[in-house]
């Protein structure tokens, strides 16, 4: 039963990144926060941040994504607030919400969890696009996402608490990344490539829990930025982010590949900017999981889910 909870918590993470697939922020004419709050793609963030003036707080932007995560899972939403300043920096706030799933006991085929936590991040721009006037400058940034507070996540201390919810799960990631965009090859078409380099202890962004160790993980982004009707902004594109192949379980015992399989995150998604005066956008995708290891209830492909976001 423990294998199984841990496996369904990885697979409700992968599920989660479909939701926002990818966020030009500046570039296309709006801030876009990703499901942990970062200004970015769904969970890799971008190097840009969160609009502001040179000396000063920006106006915050704030964000609501839900998954339809199916009657075993459950549904996950949330609602995040993130604030630029001295236009080089941000910081925000996420709380992670679960509705819950049908229980194990009813006979519905759900698991029998019910978690919240919260997300606390912070990026800093470290070299502007184009920095010089040099069109090939990338822009670079450093941060890091802090997630504690998931009582129901194990972190190696007490496994027993993976159906108790006695425990409480903390993780974090320490990233680098760099993000481009690329009008050379066509100016009506830009291309947008983003990749970086996180370390982290947390298994599927702390959704399953924790990593035995601190792992160097890639990520990356890349997308096409069209011209819409009316002015507005299409963005189609894909989204890739390593995991970690091992789930700590107790300080002794850790769930490897071969038992739980934890693929490279894939997503295929869509976002829309209604008009360049509003900076409000609205996102939608799918999400491929890979195949499930030894347990082929973890053969979970497809699931949808959405997000909007909006920048005062």
């Amino acid at each position: 039963m423990r294998t199984i909870v841990l496996s369904f918590r990885s697979i409700v993470f992968s599920s989660l990144i479909l939701a926002l697939a990818l966020a030009a922020a500046q570039h296309a004419r709006a801030q876009g926060l990703g499901y942990e709050g970062p200004t970015g793609v769904f969970v890799t963030p971008l190097a840009s941040v969160a609009a502001s003036p040179a000396n000063g707080l920006g106006k915050p932007a704030v964000a609501y994504h839900f998954l339809a995560g199916g009657n075993v899972v459950g549904d996950f939403s949330t609602v995040s607030v993130t604030e630029g300043f001295a236009k080089r920096f941000e910081v925000g706030y996420t709380s992670e919400i679960h509705a819950g799933s049908d229980n194990l006991a009813n006979g519905s085929g759900g698991l029998p969890w019910q978690f919240n936590f919260s997300i606390v991040h912070g990026k800093a721009n470290l070299l502007p696009e184009n920095y010089g006037k040099r069109n090939w400058v990338p822009a670079i940034s450093v941060g890091a996402i802090y997630r504690f507070d998931d009582n129901e996540a194990g972190d190696g201390n007490n496994d027993s608490a993976l159906s108790s919810g006695s425990q409480t799960n903390n993780n974090a990631d320490f990233y680098v990344v760099g993000t481009k965009v690329i009008t050379q090859i066509s100016k009506k078409v830009p291309v947008l490539i983003s990749g970086g380099v996180r370390g982290t202890n947390a298994e599927l962004w702390g959704l399953g829990g924790n990593a035995p160790n601190y792992q160097a993980r890639a990520f990356g982004a890349a997308a096409l930025i069209f011209t819409g009707p009316s002015k507005s902004t299409i963005i189609v594109g894909s989204e890739v982010s390593q995991q970690p192949k091992q789930i700590l379980v107790d300080k002794t015992l850790t769930l490897p590949a071969s038992i739980l399989d934890v693929p490279t995150s894939t997503v295929f998604a869509a976002r829309f900017i209604p008009s360049s005066k509003h900076k409000f956008n609205i996102d939608a995708g799918v999400l491929h999981a890979g195949e499930g290891g030894n347990n082929p209830v973890l053969n979970l492909r497809y699931r949808a889910a959405f997000g909007i976001s909006y920048s005062f």
